[in-house]
């Protein structure tokens, strides 16, 4: 039974709030609850955040947290002072534009979610379905200046300012078994490296995860020529040459030309390089310097991503939000990303997600076929549980566990726990699976977005994570450079 302010007719609004900050005996105290204290109950599996919800009718209200005896107010929430010292504000409008806005931190021990705190534990937020008219009403003048002032900027700064001051780059010998490549990517933690041919004496293309579940794929087909004695000879070039021969096979026409390299040199800006890397697909892009003019002698600097041009753009723009008026944007205003189809939409298209207990082999087809890079993985309600990468295949490599198993018999779940295994030594585990609410603002997704390790952000209902949608890096450039 939740506590309610009775208003006569008024319809009220169930609303929940939380306190994140610990403490052994948590109660809530407001004008809706005619100031008595209404206790809050620990969140299952996250003892040190307490929450309730209140039946509150719309309109203005103050409330308090009596924590272990004490009265104390949040002050990452709004507040003001009053007659009961400092205290929370809220204001409901109407029933339509507000939900309960929580985390139910219940997330399996073997997951690889990572919650944003600041997301997650706010008292009371705008919904994350219907948002105000005056919220999602995208001014094409204010997307124009803000499209204009971030390609400006990008123009301005070349690829050169990417280049760490130190780091290590690694390239692999088109001579290379494929089993020893993949063994390579797997023991240094990356999920492509660019190929080598010393007999051209040039970069020719690159080695990434979607080759090796390409690769097994063809070994779990059985008409295949590819066998796994093979790979300790197979080559990549013979690999790349299969490839090549397979594209066409699909290819009804039979007419497929090989993929050239997609590099971009240090002194070519930052808006052509993000550019390169959507027009083409690809995640990351070789930064290649030639001393010479016809290119010889090429010298690979660093792999550059979207993630890194991203964080230049929130660097540049920290101290000057107002300057791009979409920034404070909510996500679920702005055409980007991929997400569920609501009811009433017209067709568009779907986002693929699977459940644990889905075998690899359905995954792997799906990564392919949905020509995605990730999926996420939900319970049978689509509530968020993890999520599969393409990367997560060069677990597979650790200790040759791709000789001796069944993509059809193994399932997500058991594969997540190789990924993670295989990811804990380089503390990726924790980057893997973000999520984000539809009403988090563009800026705060971008921030997130910009972090080393993170690629996507899994779009969730607060409360339930029932998952609506998934906004990668690519997305918000395609958005931003429009």
């Amino acid at each position: 039974m939740y506590p309610s302010a009775m208003d006569g007719g008024t319809a009220l609004i169930p609303t929940r709030f939380v306190w994140p900050y610990g403490g052994r005996s948590v109660y809530l105290s407001g004008t809706f609850t005619g100031w008595s204290q209404w206790p809050m109950a620990p969140v299952e599996g996250c003892p040190t955040v307490f929450q309730t919800v209140c039946s509150v009718p719309p309109g203005y209200h103050q409330y308090k947290f009596i924590v272990d005896g004490e009265w104390r107010h949040d002050e990452n929430q709004p507040f003001v002072s009053g007659s009961y010292g400092t205290v929370n504000t809220v204001l409901l409008a109407r029933e339509s534009d507000y939900l309960p806005a929580v985390l139910t931190a219940r997330i399996p021990p073997t997951s690889n979610m990572d919650v944003d705190n600041q997301a997650f534990q706010r008292l009371v937020r705008v919904s994350d379905v219907a948002l105000p008219d005056d919220a999602s009403r995208i001014s094409q003048t204010d997307l124009d200046i803000s499209r204009h002032r971030i390609s400006a900027v990008l123009s301005m700064h070349s690829a050169y300012e990417l280049l760490p001051g130190s780091s290590k780059v690694i390239a692999l010998d088109v001579d290379l078994p494929v089993k020893q490549a993949f063994h390579i990517l797997h023991e240094q933690g990356i999920p492509m490296a660019p190929l080598w041919d010393f007999s051209r004496a040039q970069f020719v293309g690159v080695l990434s995860a979607l080759d090796f579940i390409l690769i097994m794929r063809e070994l779990g087909n059985h008409g295949s020529n590819l066998t796994e004695e093979e790979l300790d000879t197979h080559t990549i070039s013979a690999w790349k040459e299969a490839k090549f021969y397979l594209s066409r096979q699909a290819n009804e026409h039979g007419k497929s030309a090989p993929r050239r390299l997609v590099w971009s040199g240090p002194d070519d800006n930052l808006k052509d390089v993000a550019l390169e890397i959507l027009q083409n697909g690809v995640a990351t892009i070789p930064i290649i310097h030639s001393p010479a003019q016809d290119g010889s002698y090429p010298q690979l600097l660093y792999l550059a991503s979207l993630s890194e041009i991203l964080k230049h753009i929130c660097r540049y723009f920290k101290h000057s939000p107002e300057s791009l008026p979409i920034l404070q944007l909510p996500i679920g205003a702005i055409p980007l990303g991929t997400w569920v189809p609501r009811i009433g939409e017209p067709n568009r298209q779907p986002l693929a997600m699977l459940r644990p207990t889905a075998s690899l082999s359905a995954a792997l087809n799906l990564l392919v076929q949905a020509q995605v890079s990730a999926i996420p993985i939900v319970d049978d309600n689509d509530s968020l549980l993890d999520i599969y990468s393409r990367s997560d295949i060069t677990a597979l490599a650790k200790d040759k566990i791709y000789t001796h198993i069944n993509l059809e018999e193994m399932s997500i779940h058991q594969a997540l726990k190789l990924a993670e295994e295989s990811s804990a030594p380089y503390g990726l585990s924790s980057q893997k699976c973000q999520m984000c609410l539809p009403s988090d603002p563009l800026l705060e997704v971008m921030e997130r977005l910009s972090r080393p390790g993170v690629r996507r952000l899994v779009v969730v209902e607060a409360g339930s994570k029932r998952v609506e949608g998934i906004i990668s890096v690519s997305d918000i450039f395609k958005f931003l450079l429009g």
